[in-house]
């Protein structure tokens, strides 16, 4: 079994995987697979709720489908993403619902998209014994602010500020670093300098592991992000299976007739 406290101390010879999962079943798979870290991502509301954006689910929406993918596993740390609006507005708010991901949905750490505003949160919540992943880059949950999905860090400015704000989110206590879609350069320049894993999304090989959106990885998802890679075709297979069954019902092959 992989812990938090191993990933943060990872000295193995080899990446960390880590891949989403949404519910029960396909956390099960994952884990079958060998990942070393589930993140149940606040991209459930767009992967499988039929939003356009991270930003609709809420605290109780990820609470369960957290508690579903911690039924699913038997050993593989569950980490929550914390959805938007969830942490940052007052700190007690932060704190309880962080807690509750652990205490109640029954995860091992949780996901914050990190900022300035998060570094002394971070601290807390590791000194109350919540472990935090934190995330930098492009976060989702600012989209509105950032104006689409686009890459950060790219100017020198922005390119210090992800670094600085690694650097104080690793010494805050964090066990592990999320770059997403930032440029590779910048992204192994941010892990040689913090003694914490990174963990890569369009951020280029040089990150200590990477992740993916599982229905980016196998192939059911009807549009990936440039930086993701389908190592399956499961929406053909998948769409093969249904155009079978419903050919079957309606031709009457299926259910066999009686001898």
């Amino acid at each position: 079994m992989t812990t938090v406290r191993e990933i943060r101390t990872w000295d193995a010879d080899r990446p960390i995987a880590m891949l989403t999962a949404y519910d029960a079943t396909t956390a099960a798979l994952v884990e079958r697979a060998g990942v070393d870290l589930i993140l149940v991502g606040d991209s459930v509301a767009n992967v499988r709720l039929g939003h356009d954006s991270t930003l609709p689910v809420d605290q109780a929406a990820m609470e369960h489908h957290v508690a579903a993918v911690a039924r699913g596993v038997e050993s593989v740390p569950v980490i929550a993403d914390m959805p938007f609006l969830s942490i940052g507005a007052d700190r007690g708010d932060s704190v309880e619902h962080c807690g509750r991901m652990l205490k109640e949905a029954g995860a091992d750490a949780v996901k914050i998209e990190s900022g300035p505003h998060t570094v002394d949160l971070t601290e807390r919540l590791v000194q109350l014994g919540i472990p935090v992943m934190a995330h930098l880059g492009l976060t989702p949950q600012r989209v509105k602010e950032l104006g689409g999905y686009r890459q950060q860090g790219q100017s020198d400015e922005d390119a210090a500020e992800i670094r600085d704000l690694a650097v104080a989110h690793a010494d805050a206590g964090a066990f592990a670093v999320v770059l997403e879609h930032v440029p590779s350069d910048l992204a192994r320049e941010v892990t040689e300098r913090i003694d914490v894993p990174t963990i890569g999304i369009g951020a280029g090989p040089h990150t200590t592991g990477q992740v993916l959106v599982v229905d980016d990885a196998v192939g059911l998802s009807d549009e990936q992000p440039p930086f993701a890679e389908a190592f399956g075709d499961l929406r053909a297979e998948f769409e093969d299976a249904l155009d079978g069954y419903v050919e079957a019902v309606q031709s009457g092959a299926f259910p066999p007739g009686e001898d």
